[in-house]
């Protein structure tokens, strides 16, 4: 938290916590190579604003636009040297503030400071993750001052936030006669290039061209609309949309590039690395909706946080509603990003509305059906990049042979395994792959389970089985101990449980169950199907 040092002509001054110099300190002397990505943060941050207002308003029963079109704002001021970030979604009020602004991702700034690795490219991609985007205006500005006032407060009740990013803030109540924010930078010297309608325009259509709130700049004397008012002398006309504004999944699949996919992909996840795969489809049916998914190519920091937000956003009508928090997606599929858009859904649906519908339970079905099929996909027709996603997400992706049986045959074709024959200690072998190189008159499919790879690797009780070249699955990992006997029947092999081995003793197994140990000693089993 933040301690309050003095109040002083009207205004409270503030001090930062530990952690945020250090967070501001990596602002200002480590991010310099990716500088443009404060205004793509700034930007997000005011699209977050709006959407939360109209959901805030459609709850309430009120029309979103009813005050006026919803936008963002982009300006600058050369003679000041002063770039400007506007919004009139929903604005902060002064307990807001302190919370939003005034410390910096309370739970998540130690978290963050552990996750920086010295690679400028990588550290940067971590800024949205956190929610320190807002800090990122540091990295070109000197100074920072941001004005707010929350809807349904009164004209009087804004406040004004400034710092020069070196430790302390002030606060001070202002008036303001409309709701919403507004973020204006104080350029740092040699940042000039900002400072031009054609260097914004480039950075907001790189980063900023997917969102559905339109962003405005004004406009141009290069900017011909055929507008007959315009000056002779190239006077700027009005403010003009620099963004697409329309919400890239509505469109179709046709009009749109690879590039255009990880574009969308970087505004929704914060991400600057390019996503694995998607999967886009629009259904229509009983119950009309379209979905646009990506599967990441690393995992968030908060992966295995219970109570870590989901990366699904449902919209209704191209309307954001809410994030996912377990109705549109499983608890084992939570790594996935992207957006489903519903026509059948009401506008100020709920969480109890979700749990009990139809239309949401023919979503989820498809949606979880379509990421499992384009994850198969990614198997078969690219296994370097399946590797690297079951490097990431393997151990989440194995939660669903228990959590969802009408998927388990398609789950158990995903998984891989290191095994007798692997290689490396990569997991390389589907359940697939094992069967096909099953040895003549073998009918199960042996595992051998223990606290660790390293210890099934060195298992005494392998001996035999490598002397007589049967393979045997090495499961070595927590998340692997309940699953094993749930996923044989997609491999259609029967299992034991082994007392010895058949055909190695001479002497038959006996077939039976047996609880788990709390602490397993390795021991040479196949699995029983469910």
């Amino acid at each position: 938290m933040t301690a309050q040092v003095e109040e002083k002509a009207g205004q409270e001054v503030f001090g930062f916590q530990a952690e945020a110099v250090q967070v501001l300190d990596l602002m200002v002397h480590s991010l310099y190579s990716n500088k443009e990505i404060f205004l793509r943060e700034l930007i997000s941050n005011a699209s977050d604003a709006i959407d939360r207002l109209r959901l805030e308003l459609v709850s309430r029963g009120e029309a979103p636009e009813a005050d006026g079109p919803l936008r963002i704002r982009v300006g600058y001021d050369k003679d000041a040297g002063t770039l400007t970030i506007a919004d009139n979604g929903i604005g902060m009020s002064r307990d807001e503030v302190i919370s939003n602004i005034g410390t910096i991702a309370r739970s998540g700034t130690k978290e963050f400071l552990r996750s920086l690795t010295g690679d400028q490219r990588k550290d940067a991609a971590l800024i949205g993750k956190f929610g320190v985007g807002f800090y990122s205006s540091f990295i070109v500005a000197e100074r920072v001052s941001l004005t707010t006032r929350r809807d349904g407060l009164e004209t009087g009740d804004a406040v004004r936030w400034e710092s020069d990013g070196k430790g302390e803030y002030t606060l001070e109540t202002v008036e303001r006669p409309e709701r919403g924010t507004t973020i204006v930078l104080h350029l740092k010297d040699g940042e000039d290039d900002l400072l031009t309608g054609f260097r914004l325009r480039s950075i907001i259509e790189k980063y900023s061209d997917h969102i559905s709130v339109p962003i405005l700049m004004p406009g141009e004397p290069e900017d011909k609309t055929g507008d007959e008012t315009e000056d002779e002398q190239g006077t700027p006309r009005p403010d003009i949309a620099i963004n697409q504004g329309s919400a890239l999944w509505t469109r179709p699949k046709g009009e749109l590039s690879a590039a255009d996919y990880n574009d969308f992909y970087h505004h929704i996840a914060g991400e600057f690395t390019d996503p694995l795969a998607w999967a886009h489809a629009k259904i229509e049916g009983i119950y009309d909706y379209t979905l646009l998914l990506f599967i990441p190519s690393r995992a968030p920091y908060d992966l295995w946080v219970d109570a870590a937000r989901r990366g699904v956003r449902l919209h209704v009508q191209r309307v954001f509603i809410m994030e996912d928090t377990g109705q549109i997606l499983p608890k084992y599929l939570r790594f996935v990003r992207g957006v489903i858009d519903s026509s059948d859904l009401p506008l100020n649906v709920s969480r109890e509305i979700l749990q009990g519908s139809r239309a949401v339970d023919n979503i989820r079905g498809n949606a979880v059906k379509r990421v499992l099929r384009r994850l198969a996909e990614l198997a078969s027709e690219e296994p370097e990049k399946y590797a690297t996603f079951w490097k990431e997400f393997g151990k989440t992706l194995k939660e669903g042979i228990a959590d969802d049986y009408s998927n388990r045959d398609e789950i158990a074709k995903l998984l891989r395994f290191t095994t007798t024959k692997s290689a490396t200690d990569d997991p390389d072998t589907s359940l697939e792959d094992y069967v096909a190189r099953m040895k003549e008159g073998q009918e199960d499919i042996y595992y051998l389970l223990a606290p660790s790879l390293a210890a099934a690797k060195s298992s005494p009780h392998l001996e035999t089985f490598r002397t007589k070249g049967v393979e045997v699955l090495l499961l070595g990992d927590g998340v692997t101990t309940g699953w094993c006997p749930a996923c044989a029947s997609s491999a259609a092999r029967t299992c034991s449980r082994l007392l010895r081995a058949p055909g190695i003793s001479g002497r038959s197994p006996t077939r039976r169950r047996s609880r788990p140990r709390s602490r397993p000693t390795p021991t040479t089993r196949s699995c029983w199907p469910s």
